[in-house]
């Protein structure tokens, strides 16, 4: 690889990651609770509804409450991306690669929404 496209996929890494919640919040704001319940129903609660593979429990607002103190990027990106924590872990966008992103955000806000 060229020391240009490193060095320019490096910037691209740190810009990325460098984004605020304000500036990823419209994405996130603009969640369909409706939706993201119709998609928790039929995917995300068989892990979520019993805290399967240590699934924080949908409506559990002590072990909700750390994660949602990371801002909704971080758990949507999470949740299309995977996660393995210290206790447990997550598949991309819970195992179903069929899921659009929006509706993995819409899930999530439904989720957040339930312990707020």
């Amino acid at each position: 690889m060229s020391r240009f496209a490193s060095t320019a996929l490096c910037a691209l890494a740190v810009f990325s990651f460098g984004m605020t919640s304000a500036q990823a919040g419209p994405k996130a704001a603009a969640a369909n609770l409706t939706a993201g319940k119709a998609i928790y129903d039929a995917n995300c609660s068989s892990c979520h509804k019993d805290g399967i593979m240590a699934a924080p429990k949908t409506g559990d607002k002590a072990v909700w409450a750390p994660r949602i103190t990371q801002g909704m990027p971080v758990l949507i990106n999470n949740s299309i991306k995977g996660f393995t924590g210290k206790k447990g872990m997550m598949m991309p966008k819970g195992g179903n690669a069929k899921l659009t992103d929006a509706e993995v955000t819409n899930a999530v806000a439904y989720m957040v929404s339930q312990v707020k």
